[in-house]
């Protein structure tokens, strides 16, 4: 018997380069082969007579092969093999192209079997390149004709059919696998059982069996998904975290003296987030809100409860931009509170006591005073969780968009702690589609800003296509001259230099036609505006080069920023009105939204502007619903859609199998998934009377490396 655990290279008759090949897609035992699954099936199902052959039908033909030739075309520059096949209702030709060892495994008078698509050609029918298969007589079993053939995903030299070729045997031979998932379960859903799925998800006698093994792995993740956030909060609920209780009259003291007046939504989602840390155990909540909807100062009155209490509040930004930004959003806001604040990035620390006294500190300096309890709260990036920062008394854990950092990063800010956990707060801007919140971040309870602070305008949203940019150009000056800056972003650098995000792109995109950020930022100064003050801003420039730049276009000492998307978060500039986005089909729609939201945060009418050289009827409906979209929420739904949770999310960011990770979007599936985990968990929070299953799960959880 074969086991899951049998390294490939141990499967005999196996050549070397073969090996090699199955490593390429991550192939190296044999459970890593059987769960490498079909993308899809051609249906080659029907055996047909050959006299009843129709063009352009996809069929599998079984005769006897009367004769084979082997001939080259002129100059030499491709092999055709023809073989000649019978049954007792006529003959007809198979034509294989560049194909030669065709020639040598075909041999006249042999029983064979061939699936493929029948052709027109000059002297009638034919088969072109169907796939073959010897047969000993017509009972014979198949692997690669007469039925749903399976095509997996492919490497050079590793064909589909060589997987089905190495796939059928070690099916058969396997030992009989351990079912995990509950019997009631199985039946509630009408799943398969495992050994069945198997069988049936590489080799199915019709579409339906098919269907059911495929929706079957896919629910199992989930499942397995469900139970761990389940587990989550319930391992979490029996953890301590300190009471910071505030009564309503200490919190109407700061609201009331904010320089604006809080939404419904923003006071519903404050009532929300200090309930939860007015208790003992932690919280473990998102905070979501479309860009400029005000989600900093909620969760900065929650550190200021914190600091209030004598507690610390830690509060970690993806980037310095950011840092600095909610640095100055704290001092500004809460600096008659006289709270001890401290900044630390990678390139600065500060620290600031009250509207009069603020100052640059040495970074020791800084990291005493944390650990001493002086400064109450932390803003900063990553260096927040340093091993040489450590916290008197952490309370509150903040983390602004989170799916930007790393699970270990996290961890290490939770893991501040003494006889207690901090509460722990994150906060998004990217608006996270239904399922994804029922599944990846079904640990988190959430919290939503749904409204624009008052007096906020909807930012109006053209495309602009190549024949009307001399016009989007002059109406862009237009607002300049009227005191107001644009913003202009670029996806690249300098062209043909690679960037990171470059792996986040479909792979048919040619960037050489994507406009630079330098060479944008010198066309647009010396000859399209030449008379305005244009500044550049990328990635590769130095922290303290960025932050001299926004700081100066936020003084108002340039009109235009041409940039990367290094702006696509952290920047507050209210007098900026126009968001100018070359190649526009080039971004995510939830990037693109994400840009479009770093105007429109003042008093005046703001425009975004997406210029696009493409005239697809794709890239129009896609850019369209931008245009189109109410929220980001509806616009996060669209976005899933159309690129799938693998681009929305990103595979590295979960580690979920590749149809895990398509299910996402599949809302009864998810919902299954749910029912049937809260089902086990009230039975058994230990999962010891479902053995099998508690093994896998808790291999599974050390698998994820969910965000």
């Amino acid at each position: 018997m074969i086991l899951l655990s049998t390294e490939i290279s141990n499967i005999k008759g196996l050549a070397p380069r073969f090996l090699a090949k199955l490593a390429k897609l991550g192939i190296r035992t044999v459970r890593d082969l059987l769960w490498h699954f079909p993308t899809r099936y051609e249906d080659f199902s029907t055996v047909a007579r050959i006299a009843e052959l129709e063009g352009n039908q996809n069929t599998t033909v079984q005769g006897v092969i009367r004769k084979v030739a082997l001939r080259r075309t002129a100059r030499r520059h491709m092999v055709i093999v023809e073989a000649e096949i019978m049954d007792d209702t006529g003959s007809i030709n198979a034509i294989w192209f560049n194909q030669p060892f065709v020639a040598k495994t075909l041999r006249p008078g042999r029983l064979a079997s061939f699936a493929g698509k029948v052709a027109f050609g000059e002297d009638g029918l034919y088969l072109s390149n169907p796939s073959y298969e010897l047969m000993n007589n017509f009972s014979s079993e198949t692997k690669h004709t007469a039925g749903l053939i399976p095509i997996y995903p492919e490497t050079k030299g590793l064909t589909s059919k060589g997987l089905r070729y190495l796939t059928k045997p070690i099916l058969t031979n396997l030992e009989p696998l351990e079912e995990f998932i509950p019997e009631e379960v199985l039946t509630q859903n009408n799943f398969p059982d495992l050994n069945v799925a198997l069988k049936h998800i590489h080799f199915p006698k019709n579409l339906e069996d098919a269907t059911a093994a495929k929706r079957r792995f896919a629910f199992e993740d989930l499942f397995l998904l469900q139970l761990n956030n389940i587990k989550n909060r319930l391992e979490l609920a029996k953890e301590k975290s300190p009471s910071i209780a505030m009564d309503d009259a200490s919190v109407g003291l700061i609201v009331k003296k904010l320089p604006f007046e809080l939404t419904l939504s923003q006071r519903q989602s404050l009532k929300e987030i200090l309930e939860d840390v007015g208790k003992n155990r932690p919280m473990n909540r998102l905070l979501q809100g479309d860009v400029g909807s005000g989600k900093t100062v909620i969760a900065a009155i929650a550190a200021v409860a914190a600091a209030k209490k004598n507690y610390q509040a830690a509060f970690m930004a993806p980037t310095e931009v950011l840092a600095h930004q909610h640095y100055r959003t704290l001092t500004r806001i809460f600096g008659h509170l006289h709270i001890p604040i401290g900044l630390v990035t990678g390139s600065a620390s500060k620290i600031f006591f009250d509207e009069a006294l603020e100052t640059d500190i040495k970074k020791s300096d800084l990291m005493d005073r944390v650990k001493s309890g002086e400064i109450k709260i932390l803003i900063g990036t990553h260096a927040i969780i340093q091993k040489s920062i450590a916290f008197k008394s952490l309370a509150l854990a903040i983390v602004d968009e989170q799916h930007r950092f790393g699970v270990a990063q996290r961890a290490a800010l939770l893991k501040q702690k003494t006889k207690y956990i901090p509460h722990f707060l994150s906060m998004s801007a990217t608006p996270i589609p239904r399922t994804l919140m029922l599944t990846i971040f079904g640990d988190l309870d959430l919290s939503l800003i749904t409204e624009l602070p008052k007096g906020r305008k909807a930012i109006i949203t053209k495309i602009v296509a190549p024949e009307n940019r001399a016009k989007a150009y002059a109406f862009i000056r237009g607002e300049i001259q009227k005191g107001r800056q644009a913003f202009v972003i670029c996806p690249r650098i300098e062209k043909g230099e690679a960037q990171e995000t470059d792996k986040l792109l479909p792979k048919h995109l040619n960037w050489s036609d994507v406009k630079a950020v330098k060479e944008e930022y010198e066309r647009l100064k010396n000859k399209v505006f030449p008379d305005l003050r244009i500044a550049m801003l990328h990635g590769k420039l130095k922290p303290k080069e960025k932050a001299g730049i926004m700081a100066d276009f936020g003084a108002k000492k340039y009109d235009i920023l041409v940039s990367t998307s290094v702006i696509e978060v952290g920047v507050d500039i209210p007098n900026a009105t126009i968001m100018m986005i070359e190649g526009a089909d080039r971004f995510g729609l939830a990037q693109l939204y994400q840009f479009r939201g770093r105007v429109g945060r003042g008093e005046h009418q703001s425009f975004c502007l997406l210029f696009t050289d493409s005239t697809s009827d794709s890239t129009e409906r896609r850019l369209k619903s931008l245009v189109d979209a109410k929220n980001g929420f509806e616009l996060a739904e669209k976005d899933l859609a159309i690129r799938g949770p693998g681009e929305f999310l990103g595979h590295s960011q979960t580690g979920l199998p590749d149809m895990a990770m398509q299910s996402l979007n599949n809302l009864e599936l998810v919902k299954s998934a749910r029912v049937a985990g809260v089902a086990i968990m009230k039975k058994d929070q230990t999962m010891r009377a479902f053995g099998a299953l508690k093994s896998r799960f808790e291999e599974f959880r050390k698998k994820i490396h969910l965000e």
